[in-house]
């Protein structure tokens, strides 16, 4: 289905969406490793009744440069159709070279994409130039904005605050989501902030959430926010208004919620969590494999705690 066929006017602003919660969507696949379109739809609706303000598809949550080509097409289009001009549609190109990136990028444009989120290339060891050259050229692709990405973790190659405040010179840089864990770094793209105010900085690091949040980040990207976005959005209302323990007080939640990555590999252990709450039927792309009983068991006493699940 083309996105025109269930989208509406837009009616959301960039200053907004990016000021919220943005969840990594994971990307809800069937047996055969095709979009469950039921799947996706009910965890938009998820989301969106969570009070989320945007939605990013195909990061590291979404599997995005474990999926095909013909997969990641399927996951735009259903997101963009489901969300149906509510909230911006962010898609990642996390791809590790410029040219298969552009390839993506085109694809995501193309299906009705709002932006695209691109980190440095990977594999290859690259330089601040390569990774500037890497944005370059997708900005040139096309004609979509772009949140920049820092996971070194995934890429291996960090985006360093001065090769983002370059980038941010240019109108189409978003912001930045940052997933790194250096909070140093984190500090130094809050700086930009002070040069160019329309630049957004979003914490992907649920660890951090809160802390990053009262010190002036805008928002959040947190994994989590698949299944329990209203306690991510409760966190953001109360750091928006100084709420220092309210903030603490969520951000223990977080902490002990996010214990259930460590049962297992995070991704499977993170689509088990989703799938307790009937979010897809917790299967990752190969050559992983879904989280055992055990692990499942473990998960689902977690979930029970935070009273996310009856016991």
């Amino acid at each position: 289905m083309k996105p025109s066929d269930g989208s509406k006017a837009q009616s959301w602003t960039w200053d907004a969406a990016l000021c919220g919660i943005v969840p990594p969507m994971i990307s809800p696949l069937n047996e055969t490793g095709e979009l469950d379109g039921d799947a996706l739809k009910v965890l938009i609706e998820h989301i969106l009744g969570g009070g989320c303000s945007g939605l990013f598809i195909l990061g590291g949550c979404g599997e995005g440069a474990w999926l095909t080509s013909g997969q990641r097409a399927s996951v735009v289009r259903g997101t963009v159709w489901a969300a149906a001009g509510r909230v911006p549609v962010l898609v990642g190109v996390m791809l590790p070279a410029t040219g298969p990136a552009m390839e993506a990028a085109r694809q995501a444009a193309d299906e009705g994409a709002d932006a695209l989120v691109v980190g440095s290339p990977y594999y290859l060891g690259v330089d601040a130039a390569a990774q500037q050259r890497h944005v370059e050229g997708i900005l040139g692709a096309v004609s979509l904005p772009v949140l920049l990405y820092n996971i070194p973790q995934a890429t291996h190659n960090p985006l360093a605050p001065a090769t983002v405040s370059r980038l941010a010179q240019d109108p189409r840089i978003l912001g930045i989501k940052d997933s790194a864990g250096d909070f140093e770094a984190f500090q130094g793209f809050l700086a930009i902030k002070k040069r160019r105010t329309a630049f957004r900085v979003l914490q992907g690091n649920e660890h951090f959430a809160s802390a990053s949040l009262l010190l002036g980040a805008d928002g959040l990207v947190p994994g989590m926010a698949n299944f329990a976005p209203a306690l991510f959005v409760a966190l953001h209302r109360a750091a928006a208004k100084g709420d220092a323990a309210a903030c603490a007080r969520s951000q223990e939640a977080i902490t002990d919620l996010c214990t259930l990555h460590t049962h297992g590999h995070w991704l499977p252990a993170l689509k088990a969590a989703c799938a307790m709450l009937g979010l897809g039927n917790g299967v990752p792309s190969p050559p992983l494999l879904p989280a055992t009983e055990e692990q499942r068991r473990t998960i689902r006493a977690i979930l029970v705690r935070h009273n996310l699940l009856a016991s």
